[in-house]
Order: structure tokens, then C-alpha cells, then sequence
């Protein structure tokens, strides 16, 4: 089915996952989705952070990429210090023909909130080696989310459509309110429009960040499923797991990382991708590295970001690392 010819009928039915056992914590069977199959994912692994590694690890999970491209990154406040690498995102899209980078505006007051000073801020922090579509520069459109309970549809920023493939690429660490940002995130909020979307995923009733806890895990759940069902298996994720504050790279200031890095996670399963770079944070930091992590995720259930995506269908919490 063609990308545009989405917006009008809704194609095919989520893939189900399979329940496994998490780190810490533990995922719920899969809720009202029958599980189609037993297959574990393939996630991909290299502690190698370069450019040179970044392309190659696209290169393991590009099989379905074509057209034209969107890769997702999140822009950062002015001169973060903790934002993707410029050159290991201009490093994978110096590989992809007919790409440009994505974001949208933002909510709260700030350099992003519009789009004539998000422009300045790509300036700023150095976003300027190729085209960066603010997707919610010309409004928004409502696009449908297959089985939301929560939510039928979302307010996307309306450029989306115009892509036939996605790479979301993502500074996987901290965040205040979600406990991580990994790749979910980064198309759930990270797509809504800065007016709308944004706002039906924190507010209620006009109060602003009033949505806590389980129920904000599942609004990013339900927006992220409207942007992975219109992509269908065209849309792929990596995870650079560096420089993890415990804060998101939306906050002006944020507490320095207290964690080593670890590398890079990749692959084509959502839910596998950002179970995998939770898994890592458990398992291959010491505890005092990662005890303001572990805190942050588990203090504002955050967990529960993999648990509702089980629920939904959006990939498989049994995986097989593979390093790289």
C-alpha cells in the first residue's frame, strides 16, 4: 500500500511480540494481540561509537529503506553538550540517497517552539551538513493508531507523509519524565506537533505536564504506534548509547552522565532495540555508574514503556544480541 493511500485505510495487523523476562523488572503477556510468532529479534551490538561504526551497523538493518528517507534525530537545546555526535549522523546520511533529517517543534517556550528560531538553533548546534524538514513547519495531520486505547489517532507533524521510509536515530539516555529516551520516544513525542500532538501526550485539561507515570508511558506508546503503523517495516532504529545523563537533551542544563559509555544498539524491532539498550544499562555498568539511571527509570515507570509495547504489538521483548 502506498504511503498516502495510509491515511485513508489502515493496512494489515500488528505484528505481536512475545513475552520474555526483563532486567529488574518484567513484561506482562501480550494483551488482547495474538502472537503470530516465537522468533526472536535480531539486535545488533558494537561498543565501537564511530562514524565508520555507524554506517556499518545501518548497514545491518537497511534492507527495507528506499525512497525517500527520514531520519529522526532529536535537535537539542542551544549547544547541548550531550546531543548525537554531528559527525556520526552525517556519517550514515552521506550513505542514504534522497534524505534529509526530521524533527518537529517543541510545547514548552523556547528557541524550538517555533520554527523561524529552531532554524537558528540547527545553526547553533551544528546542523547544517544537509536539509532538516521541521515536520511540523506546515501544521499537522491526524494520522490512525491501529488498536489505541488511549488515543484513535494523533497529531503529527504533516511533512511525515511525505517520506516513504524512516531511520529513527536516537541519543538513547534519562529522561525526567519518561525515565528513558530511546527510540519510542524519539518518534512518539519526537513527531507530534509541537501544538497538538505534543500536547494530548502531556496535558489534561490545560494543565500543563499533568500526565505522570503509566498513563504518559502509554500516550508515548499509542503516538509512536500511529508513526510505526504508517511506516510499516520501512522504518528501522538505532541507539547511541553515550554521554547518559540522567536528563533529556531537552533540558537547557543537564546533570553530567555518571555512566561509561556502552556502544550502539540497532535493528528493524522497536520494542527489541530499546529492551536491549534498558538491558545493557542493567547488566553491563557497575552500580555506581548506573544507579541515578536505573533510579530514573524505575521512579517515574518508565519500564512500563516496554510492558505497553508488548501490549500493542510493536515488537518482540525476546531478542538475540548480536555483536558487531
Amino acid at each position: 500500500m502506498d504511503r498516502r493511500d495510509f491515511l485513508k485505510v489502515i493496512g494489515g495487523g500488528a505484528v505481536a511480540a512475545v513475552a520474555a523476562g526483563g532486567l529488574g523488572f518484567s513484561l506482562a503477556p501480550s494483551g488482547g494481540q495474538k502472537p503470530v510468532s516465537n522468533k526472536k529479534a535480531t539486535v545488533y551490538f558494537s561498543e565501537d561509537i564511530t562514524p565508520e561504526s555507524m554506517v556499518k551497523m545501518y548497514k545491518k538493518i537497511n534492507a527495507n529503506i528506499g525512497g525517500k528517507v527520514a531520519i529522526k534525530i532529536h535537535t537539542g537545546e542551544p549547544n547541548g553538550p550531550y546531543i548525537l555526535s554531528r559527525d556520526l549522523v552525517k556519517a550514515v546520511q552521506r550513505t542514504i540517497p534522497n534524505s534529509a533529517l526530521v524533527e518537529t517543534n517543541v510545547l514548552y517556550p523556547g528557541p524550538r517552539q517555533k520554527t523561524e528560531t529552531h532554524r537558528k538553533l540547527l545553526v547553533t548546534n551544528g546542523w547544517t551538513f544537509c536539509d532538516v524538514d521541521i515536520l511540523d513547519e506546515n501544521g499537522a495531520i491526524m494520522l490512525p493508531i491501529e488498536g489505541g486505547r488511549r488515543f484513535k489517532e494523533m497529531s503529527i507533524g504533516k511533512n511525515l507523509v511525505n517520506y516513504d521510509s524512516m531511520l529513527v536515530l536516537t541519543h538513547f539516555k534519562g529522561h525526567g519524565m519518561g525515565g528513558f529516551g530511546g527510540s519510542m520516544k524519539n518518534i512518539a513525542i519526537g513527531c507530534a506537533d509541537g501544538k497538538v500532538g505534543k500536547d494530548m501526550q502531556h496535558n489534561v485539561g490545560g494543565r500543563m505536564w499533568s500526565i505522570t507515570g503509566k498513563h504518559f508511558m502509554e500516550n508515548m506508546v499509542e503516538a509512536a504506534k500511529a508513526v510505526t503503523d504508517f511506516f510499516g517495516e520501512r522504518i528501522v532504529y538505532i541507539n547511541v548509547l553515550n554521554n547518559m545523563s540522567v536528563d533529556c537533551d531537552c533540558m537547557p542544563t543537564q546533570a553530567p552522565p555518571k555512566a561509561r559509555d556502552l556502544g550502539i544498539v540497532a535493528g528493524t524491532d522497536l520494542l527489541a532495540v530499546d529492551k536491549a539498550s534498558v538491558d545493557l544499562v542493567y547488566t553491563m555498568l557497575p552500580e555506581e555508574e548506573k544507579r541515578d539511571l536505573v533510579n530514573r527509570f524505575e521512579s517515574t515507570e518508565g519500564l512500563h514503556q516496554l510492558t505497553y509495547m508488548e501490549e500493542m504489538g510493536m515488537g518482540s521483548a525476546d531478542y538475540e544480541l548480536v555483536k558487531v
